[in-house]
């Protein structure tokens, strides 16, 4: 901090303005300064300080918080002679201000848990502290509350103690577990009907089962299972610790997932929780949907666990098909969120009998999946009072996405055929109320797609009668009829007599403004699918386009139904396309026109986007099929004088050149419209770029580097046109490196690294020795490496590619001319930067990048080893020297061992996923 050490009056000044200052500036003041607070070596002992003055809650709480976090992230400023100070003092704390408040106990109690994790001098913690506390009634809440973050901490992601230290701390832990459950029993015992001491009993169980330690004879005779289960049993159970006890089970049910290796406990729970069906009827007869919830999570858990032996063993022992009966009963509860629990479980049951592929199984299960789909039919049903269209995005109308989405995938078992018969006979043969109607209909819409349509009578006759339904239904009805007339799209291309009448019902929801959305959707759909067919109708097609927006449309639908019009159009006769394409781009442009003259008339600026986004769509799938020396019909519309599309899309471009979002759209329909024509929008070029150059040294929006790369792509392999894509990067190249080498430039502009990388790498495929022999090599070489490091998904996925890329065009002889030159420019990068990015990448593996970045690490380090293994040994030699072999609590994070086999099982790696798993169990030694 500047201006050194702050006295305690002005740190509880700035706590009082952070939680009680009325002007919200007041407060954002206080919380920046307290965060730079933090951040500094003077946190240590002023958190310290104000946990001994203990003056108020506010303060206490955001000294134990920051001791909490220093501890976790800044453990390394503290020299290791003043570790057991640091312990003596927290713990001098916890039972100081052990009254206070819960939220303080938990935070000391997580900075304790976290010092014990990170201070390899501290031996069996646990022991010492049962030990010391264990004796004492008024230390016992806050003694469970550091037993129950303890383990939870282990594998926290903030703490990286490294694989070594974790596997040292949980082989201790697991030695001191039976202690730990012997102290949480007769805590029980002593608190008799304690609730709040029941609670932290449970859940500091459930802690250790989640850490997977505790030994299952042991637990499976233990007094604390029989007291969990009758909790559970008992009518009379509070809320809060019905769930703490809810909880406590599901995470036992979870540690045994293995059940062949813990077979004792297992049976325990399995018996314990079938005790617990009278309990869950007689909640459903108080209407306590809060325990409902519980038991319904507990019934699943129990499935989830025993899957394995339901699916092999169906009805014998373990495999009792009773579990299925639980949540079939739960499926039966009023209301959708109980079912909704189950899902993952029958999603898992699906996939298992899916592979295992076995006739006799499938029918053992097929009754239990047709009372499901009853089940999740009816929840489906909207209020018979409902009015309207049904919601998407409320709550039910997102149940009823995940309804469709597991009828999908375990409809196999039932038979989609027979299950969509079934479903329409129930509409044939009865006269259900609307509301069952349209659930019905749902859940056809849901599997349609899966029914053969080859000669299908039931389908065609669904479509028959849809298509006939009369305008006097609800709403709901009509709406869901037309998204299963969507979904037909295969059974219409079939039966192409169908079209007539199914494009005429569609005409008639187009017009009205509650259904014109989902007809718009419909009509995409049969456009992807019947494109032939569809050709004869270009014309209606067309005519809606050029009314689009006298229809009620969202600006997906309106979008959609251009997609669908494009496809459409790519299937007409060649000459045919220029003439109709030129009438389909005309609305947009002139629209974009329009607007460009309101805004220089009036001085204000409207938003293009929706006009951009159509072109866009328009372009993005006219693709026809353009035989060699045919000339592509699209190049004439766009390059057409009549039209001025790009003199348009240019004056748009320059109008809001400030504006990120609409710059973003702007480039985005020039790469669809680059993408549409190929080589035959090369008199595009010179305009373009130097458009895209002179607004990007003003405002360098990174979308001008992916259209860049775009460019490249079409263009690079052009020898006419590689100097000036050339120039193109240099002239983009600059404001770039301005903008990533500011502080944090990388962090805080991750889609600039990422299309910069995606452009340079582009060129490394178009044209490698024109971008090798430059001198801005250099310089993205440098900002690739300084990248390695940045924990982006995106951003790292271009930085690795580009890399790997660069080095396999030296390591690739693909017979090219250039290939000598190639590998001789990549040997003199090799030899500058090579020993520099070796060191980086393992540094960066270690202490900065997710495990889901790894594999891309792997194939740069193998494309160098390919390179030069020789040279390569060497370079990893010494990056892993550099390494440091402590962790800041004197732990061992790596041996010398463990650093020799890792250095022999990459460079003796056969192929690029030996590295990769290489890499991922060395850099565990560092999380």
């Amino acid at each position: 901090m500047e201006g050194g050490k702050p006295t305690l009056p002005l740190v509880y000044q700035a706590v009082q303005a952070l939680y009680h200052d009325p002007d919200p500036a007041g407060k954002e003041r206080a919380s920046v300064w307290l965060g730079e607070l933090q951040r500094s070596m003077y946190a240590w002992e002023i958190s310290d300080q104000l946990l001994q003055l203990k003056q108020d809650v506010e303060s206490c709480y955001f000294a134990a918080q920051t001791m909490k976090m220093k501890i976790q992230t800044a453990f390394y400023e503290l020299p290791p002679e003043t570790h057991t100070a640091l312990r003596d003092s927290l713990l001098s704390h916890i039972q100081n201000l052990k009254d206070l408040s819960p939220i303080i106990v938990t935070q000391l109690a997580l900075a304790i848990a976290d010092l014990a994790l990170q201070m390899a001098s501290w031996k069996g913690c646990v022991h010492t502290l049962i030990e010391k506390y264990s004796n004492d009634v008024s230390s016992m809440p806050f003694l469970i509350e550091i037993l129950t973050v303890l383990p939870e901490e282990v594998h926290s992601r903030s703490l990286r103690i490294g694989a070594n230290r974790r596997t040292e701390i949980i082989e201790d832990l697991a030695y001191y577990s039976t202690t730990v459950v012997t102290l949480l029993v007769s805590c029980a015992e002593k608190s008799g009907h304690n609730e709040k001491m029941l609670i932290k009993i449970f859940r500091c169980l459930g802690s250790w089962f989640n850490l997977g330690v505790l030994d299952n004879n042991f637990m499976a005779n233990n007094q604390l299972l029989m007291i969990l289960f009758q909790v559970l049993q008992r009518d009379e159970t509070s809320t809060n610790l019905h769930e703490a006890a809810s909880d406590c089970v599901c995470s036992a049910l979870y540690a045994i997932e293995n059940v062949a290796i813990n077979m004792p406990l297992a049976m325990q729970l399995f018996q314990g929780v079938l005790t617990l069906e009278t309990a869950y009827h007689m909640a459903v007869a108080r209407e306590d949907l809060d325990k409902v919830l519980n038991y319904c999570r507990i019934f699943t858990e129990l499935c989830e666990t025993f899957l394995e032996m339901t699916v092999r063993t169906p009805g014998q022992g373990m495999g009792d098909l009773r579990t299925l009966e639980m949540l079939l009963i739960c499926a039966g509860h009023p209301q959708y969120e109980v079912v909704e629990i189950s899902f993952n479980f029958w999603y898992r049951l699906g996939e298992h009998l899916y592979k295992m592929n076995d006739p006799a199984l499938h029918r053992v299960f097929r009754p239990f999946i047709q009372r499901l789909l009853h089940s999740l039919a009816r929840h489906c049903q909207l209020d018979p009072d409902h009015e309207g269209v049904p919601e998407d995005t409320d709550d039910f109308g997102e149940f009823r996405m995940r309804v469709s989405d597991l009828v999908k995938d375990v409809i196999f078992l039932v038979g989609s055929m027979e299950c969509f018969s079934q479903l329409y006979s129930t509409l044939r043969e009865g006269n259900p109320p609307w509301e069952v109607t349209e659930a019905v209909l749902f859940i056809m819409a849901s599997i349609a797609k899966s029914v053969d349509p080859e000669n299908n009578p039931t389908l065609t006759e669904v479509l028959e009668q849809i298509v006939l339904l009369p305008e006097t239904v609800h709403l709901a009805v009509r709406y869901t009829s037309i998204e299963l007339v969507g979904e037909m799209s295969e059974v219409i291309d079939r039966n192409p007599c169908m079209l007539d009448p199914v494009l005429n019902f569609l005409m008639k929801g187009l017009r009205e403004k509650p259904l014109a959305s989902v007809a718009a959707k419909a009509i995409h759909n049969i456009c992807s699918v019947c494109r032939d067919h569809m050709a004869q109708h270009f014309q209606g097609l067309l005519d809606i386009a050029r009314s689009l927006d006298s229809f009620a449309l969202s600006t997906d639908a309106a979008v959609g139904l251009l997609k669908g019009t494009a496809l459409v159009l790519a299937r007409l006769p060649l000459e045919k396309i220029a003439e109709c394409l030129s009438d389909l781009c005309a609305v947009q442009v002139m629209a974009l026109k329009k607007l460009l003259a309101q805004d220089s008339s009036s001085g204000k600026s409207s938003d293009p986007t929706v006009w951009l986004d159509r072109l866009a769509v328009i372009f993005r799938h006219t693709n026809p099929i353009v035989e060699n020396g045919q000339t592509h019909p699209c190049q004439k519309v766009i390059q057409e004088v009549p039209l001025h599309i790009w003199p348009v899309l240019s004056e748009t471009l320059n109008a809001h050149q400030g504006d990120n979002r609409i710059v973003e759209r702007c480039c985005r329909c020039l790469r669809f419209a680059v993408r549409c024509v190929g080589k035959g929008s090369a008199s595009l070029l010179q305009p373009l770029v130097t458009q895209m150059v002179s607004v990007y040294q003003v405002y360098p929006h990174s979308c001008f580097l992916y259209l860049g790369s775009i460019l490249v792509d079409e263009y690079g392999m052009e020898e006419g046109c590689r100097q000036g894509l050339l120039d193109m990067l240099q002239a983009l190249c600059m404001p770039t490196f301005q903008l990533l080498e500011q502080p944090n430039g990388l962090r805080n502009h991750p889609d600039t690294v990422d299309d910069l990388f995606r452009l340079a790498t582009r060129f490394v495929q178009r044209s490698p020795v024109t971008l090798l022999s430059s001198n801005i090599i250099i310089h993205i070489i440098q900002c690739a490496i300084a990248a390695t490091s940045l924990d982006h998904r995106d951003a790292n996925c271009s930085v690795m590619k580009f890399i790997r890329d660069l080095i396999h065009t030296g390591v690739s002889n693909d017979h090219e001319d250039d290939f000598e030159v190639r590998k001789r420019l990549i040997g003199q990068a090799m030899e500058q930067h090579g020993l520099q990015l070796v060191t980086q990448l393992i540094n960066t593996c270690c202490f900065c990048l997710p495990p889901y970045t790894l594999p891309d690490v792997a194939e740069v380090l193998w494309e160098i080893m390919l390179f030069d293994r020789p040279t390569f040994c060497r370079w990893l030699e010494t990056a892993l020297k550099g390494l440091p072999k402590e962790t800041a609590g004197g732990a061992v994070s790596v041996t010398h061992k463990q650093l020799t086999d890792f250095h022999k099982q990459v460079t003796s790696a056969e192929e690029c996923k030996q590295v990769c798993w290489a890499i991922r169990e060395f850099t565990r030694l560092y999380r």
